[in-house]
């Protein structure tokens, strides 16, 4: 555990790597933030706010940049408006962008959010409030431990 603080550090360089871990897992890199959120809590209770809030920030935007890459897309791509999950994403509209956390597909929604050109402000907000609730609900189970 002693080598994991050396190497995580206790001060702002750990929040920096929080937010460059959240962000590049939100994008279709296969990376997740978890394992580095549970070892700076476990290491800093303390600072579980601001653990939270570097990870919801960073995740938040990189989901944000997998939507500006849908949005760039839908320029060059044809419609894909017969897809179950255009159909998915039509039918619930930006609300379903909570789900942008999940491991399996929640990258593809955020695409397809920007491919579809669903609201940018309503698509943050949502999958803000999404990732919010997916990294506070980890922090505070292991807050726990």
């Amino acid at each position: 555990m002693e080598a994991l603080q050396e190497l995580l550090g206790a001060g702002e360089g750990s929040l920096w790597a929080m937010f460059v871990v959240a962000f590049l897992a939100a994008t279709v890199l296969p990376i997740g933030s978890e394992p580095l959120l549970v070892a700076l809590v476990r290491l800093d209770p303390g600072r579980l706010a601001a653990i939270v809030a570097v990870a919801t920030i960073g995740n938040t935007l990189g989901g944000m940049t997998s939507y500006a890459i849908g949005r760039g897309a839908a320029r060059m791509a044809p419609a894909v408006e017969g897809s179950r999950a255009a159909r998915w994403l039509r039918r619930f509209g930006a609300p379903a962008l909570l789900l942008a956390w999940a491991p399996v597909g929640g990258d593809l929604l955020c695409v397809l959010a920007g491919f579809m050109r669903l609201s940018w402000w309503q698509s943050a907000l949502w999958m803000l409030l999404g990732k919010l609730a997916r990294y506070w609900v980890l922090a505070q189970g292991v807050a726990l431990l």
